[in-house]
């Protein structure tokens, strides 16, 4: 028997005792937040690819169907595909040989350059790959720095000239020469004097070989490139006001800068590194990140002051490969959708979410590998949310921190909110409830009371969900009635054709009372892209006078997905 949704939620919610209360009153205008970030690109939400991995996501002779559509997903609904960035360790071990012609990264057989910088070959066919992503796919493609060699200008040129030549579908944007150079000396890679001013002697020698040699002749700026990738900068010389006292920002004699914008790296967990254990507890407690970040916020404001923007190309929730049953849990959805808009909160221009092939913390696992074949993992999931968010403000959405007040103790360190902007109008919420939740335990939620402007009196929340039986479900999960573990190739599925509302009250108050570890998103009047549909640009300028607020609240309960299964 299939019982209608609102039926099982109604019966279900009078079972449900609230454990805790949040209160949140927002401001209406995006200009009267105290942090908030700027309009985000449609790619914001990106993704890393490791360069030794790249065939195992585009497929090498054959392309990978299932790459291409996940991320032809995200594209519709965000307006743009996401950013990816081709970089990592292995950058620093590839030589591109024209005459290599094999679908392959090939082993070099007595690599000669300092600290094995020429160990990789690849050839004409990684960008032929590469070019298979989604039309306008924006790129940013590291190029090898550790090869210190007399011929390193010819090996760079080279390097550089195939990813402008060759890559046409997909869209070239920036260069990132070298991966975190701070670990060099680590790595045998430079000597122990190895320290920010060689460093920017070095990529400066660099950025004017390919700016001359490559960007130039094809008419491309000389603002192309990214310093620093770094693993930390923390007690180091790479950090961002060090390096333009170095002068890394002066250009060259052939260019005033080549400087497009600061990039660097963290993880908010890494195996070997950080002195804890993980479980999916104390990552749901949301603080953590902020805690564990909030070195990183001193950089993100020396970018700001420089006037150029802060890109965070390299993060997970662990690295480097992931962690079985956190990582790839929903947990780790919620976690991943957390972090987006705390990001953006902070001003970060760009996130993106490294991927390997054998990682747990990739949203997608692409080949057979861990002793299973390809398929999508809870962590898409957030990909989609945050891409339809985005989406829907038409170019215009800015999240801001949402400060609660009246938290219940037990749930102070799991909770956090941001305000969602369109057009400089408040547009909606972000909720985040990380208290876990087990798939047996029903019976503990969050009431959270929203104090609206009275712009929104007697309106209608529409309500949509990312879903799962539980905090350590690693499969099942749903976003907006849609999944996309239903077949092979990641083409989203309908299992979910209603949509719920809530009543706002005439002096715009309306409270939201949601399980442990679950997420909603709401918009008011109508429903967020539809059910399993895609944002279009058109779509979003069509609903341009409706207003929409979303609330995402990290809650996990399994009576939300009971009228899907019965």
């Amino acid at each position: 028997m299939r019982l209608p949704f609102s039926l099982i939620l109604l019966a279900l919610t009078s079972l449900t005792t609230a454990q805790g209360d949040a209160s949140a009153a927002p401001s209406l205008q995006a200009s009267d937040t105290s942090t908030i970030s700027a309009a985000l690109d449609p790619s914001f939400a990106g993704l890393g690819i490791e360069p030794s991995n790249l065939y195992s996501f585009t497929g090498g002779a054959q392309a990978n169907q299932l790459s291409i559509n996940l991320l032809q997903n995200l594209a519709d609904y965000a307006g743009a595909p996401p950013h990816l960035r081709i970089g990592g360790n292995t950058q620093d071990y590839m030589i591109y040989d024209s005459s290599y012609t094999n679908f392959n990264v090939e082993n070099t057989a007595d690599p000669t350059g300092q600290g094995d910088s020429d160990i990789f070959t690849i050839g004409p066919g990684y960008f032929e790959a590469l070019d298979r992503f989604p039309q306008g796919t924006p790129i940013t493609y590291g190029l090898n720095l550790a090869y210190s060699l007399t011929d390193w200008n010819t090996r760079i040129v080279d390097t550089a000239t195939a990813a402008v030549t060759k890559l046409s579908n997909v869209k070239l944007v920036s260069f990132e020469i070298g991966n975190e150079p701070d670990l060099y000396h680590e790595n045998n890679i430079r000597d122990v004097s190895y320290a920010g001013p060689q460093y920017t002697s070095e990529w400066l020698a660099r950025a004017d070989q390919v700016w001359t040699k490559v960007l130039q002749p094809a008419g491309i700026p000389s603002k192309f490139f990214e310093p620093a990738a770094t693993a930390s900068t923390d007690g180091t010389t790479f950090d961002i006001n060090s390096l333009i006292k170095f002068g890394i920002t002066a250009g060259s004699d052939n260019a005033d800068t080549f400087v497009f914008g600061w990039n660097q790296h963290d993880y908010y967990y890494f195996t070997g590194v950080t002195n804890y254990g993980l479980t999916i507890d104390h990552m749901l407690q949301l603080q953590t990140t902020e805690d564990q970040f909030a070195y990183w916020t001193t950089q993100v404001d020396a970018a700001n002051k420089s006037s150029l923007p802060y890109y965070l190309r390299e993060m997970s929730s662990a690295g480097p490969t992931g962690l079985q049953n956190i990582s790839d849990s929903f947990a780790g959805a919620l976690w991943t959708l957390n972090f987006f808009c705390y990001a953006a909160s902070i001003g970060i221009a760009s996130v993106e979410m490294h991927m390997t092939d054998n990682s747990y913390a990739s949203p997608w696992q692409p080949i057979n590998i861990n002793n299973q074949s390809p398929h999508v993992r809870p962590n898409y999931y957030a990909f989609a949310a945050v891409a339809q968010l985005i989406g829907s403000g038409n170019g215009t959405s800015q999240i801001a921190k949402l400060p609660l007040t009246s938290v219940t103790s037990a749930y102070t360190a799991y909770v956090k909110a941001y305000s969602y902007y369109r057009q400089g109008q408040l547009a909606g919420f972000v909720l985040i409830n990380g208290k876990t939740s087990n798939t047996t335990d029903t019976s503990k939620s969050m009431n959270f009371s929203l104090s609206l402007p009275n712009n929104f009196a007697n309106q209608k929340l529409w309500l949509q969900y990312m879903s799962s039986t539980g905090a350590s479900a690693t499969s099942g999960v749903t976003w907006n009635g849609v999944s996309f573990e239903q077949t092979d190739d990641g083409t989203p599925q309908t299992v979910k054709t209603t949509t719920d509302t809530l009543d706002i009250g005439s002096d715009g108050k309306v409270t939201v009372s949601v399980p442990d570890s679950q997420a909603i998103v709401a918009t008011i009047n109508f429903g967020l892209g539809g059910v399993n549909t895609a944002i279009k640009k058109s779509d979003a300028l069509a609903r341009s006078q409706g207003s929409v607020v979303l609330i995402c609240i990290s809650i996990v309960m399994s009576f939300w997905v009971c009228d899907w299964i019965i």
